[in-house]
């Protein structure tokens, strides 16, 4: 049984899990994330600089309440990860700084995980999960993608938005309504008390050189300035904004244009089994309109646990435990951390000479 130690700081949350895997069952010995919601809700959205300095604070205490209810020592763990790569650089500083320090201070070897590669890797802790190949739709605060997954997890992008993520236009669409921070849930939870049918807003498209549009791409900030013009319309009138009803036709337009082409994308493919992954896969609307639409063209759903949607270490170990079955996959305490990294670089985190 291989048990690895792993850290997530890459936006605000500070995680740290220790996990392990025998005979492909992955389990999660102890997961423990401090949000820090409270410290940027004031702000509407993620203070980089906050963050960084809150992650500092609180990861001593986090690492020590991780290994205490594992009941696994540090001295028996085999492998310490640590996300590297996309975020906020000087949160991931921080994450990748106490690994590789841990990793000399007890002669552990290291690996520099892709924040997205474990986000992909959060399935491995549902119910039979899937055999590669498979499409995932990776949806969250900061990434709307389309990847497919193969057999040596290689990993192809066929899909991504241009501006806004889903997460965020969630965000941006709750603060123009007057919502809490975050958006999503809060306009999932007054969405309910709305008819999603009360406004037709637009599915946004993007345009290729040729004419026509990128089929399994994503736009989100049309469908954001939509709503911004629709209050301002009914501002002008003097009525009152129906929020919930606001609320829930966005979240229906949002679920309807992931749903819509990630199924697209997986029948253009060949692939049978679609894996929905991050943040906004925790949405109830989104989750079950995937299930019902691939229900329909014989497509397999599998969604993340609801508790593994949002950033945590149990997934950035997952992804580590998962590149340990292949071998030779060993991060040099030399890589650094890096603002952003394309998916199908991830390799390169394992190559002798580190590319940052």
């Amino acid at each position: 049984m291989l048990k690895v130690l792993a850290i997530e700081t890459s936006c605000d949350e500070t995680s740290v899990s220790v996990v392990s895997n025998s005979a492909d069952i992955y389990k999660i010995h102890s997961n423990i994330v401090a949000s820090q919601i409270e410290d940027h809700s004031k702000w509407g959205g993620v203070v980089p600089e906050l963050a960084a300095r809150k992650h500092l604070e609180l990861i001593p205490f986090v690492l020590e309440q991780a290994l205490e209810e594992s009941k696994i020592s540090i001295e028996e763990i085999d492998f310490i990860a640590a996300t590297v790569t996309p975020g906020l650089v000087g949160c991931l500083r921080v994450g990748s700084i106490t690994a590789r320090s841990l990793c000399s201070l007890y002669s552990k070897p290291f690996l520099g995980i892709h924040h997205l590669e474990g986000h992909l890797s959060s399935i491995l802790f549902a119910k039979n999960y899937p055999k590669p190949p498979f499409l995932t739709l990776l949806v969250s605060g900061g990434h709307t993608e389309l990847i497919k997954v193969g057999e040596r997890r290689e990993m192809q992008r066929l899909g991504r938005s241009y501006d806004d993520a889903a997460g965020e236009a969630f965000d941006k669409v709750g603060r123009l309504l007057g919502l809490s921070y975050p958006g999503g849930p809060a306009i999932a939870k007054i969405a309910k008390k709305g008819n999603a049918s009360k406004f037709n807003l637009p599915k946004c498209k993007i345009s290729d050189k040729e004419g026509g549009f990128l089929k399994y791409d994503f736009s989100f900030s049309g469908l954001k300035t939509a709503v911004l013009r629709l209050v301002e319309k009914i501002n002008l009138n003097g009525d009152e904004i129906p929020i919930p009803d606001i609320a829930a036709s966005f979240e229906r337009v949002v679920a309807e244009v992931l749903v819509e082409r990630t199924i697209k994308c997986a029948i253009d493919n060949g692939l049978d089994n679609i894996v929905v992954v991050g943040g906004v896969a925790a949405n109830d609307t989104l989750r079950k309109m995937m299930i019902r639409e691939a229900y329909k063209k014989s497509i397999n759903v599998h969604l993340a646990p609801i508790n593994l949607c949002t950033d945590n270490a149990a997934m950035i170990g997952a992804a580590a435990l998962f590149r340990l079955k292949f071998k030779a996959h060993e991060s040099s305490l030399e890589l650094g951390i890096s603002g952003r990294l394309p998916i199908d670089k991830a390799k390169t985190l394992y190559e002798k000479k580190p590319p940052f």
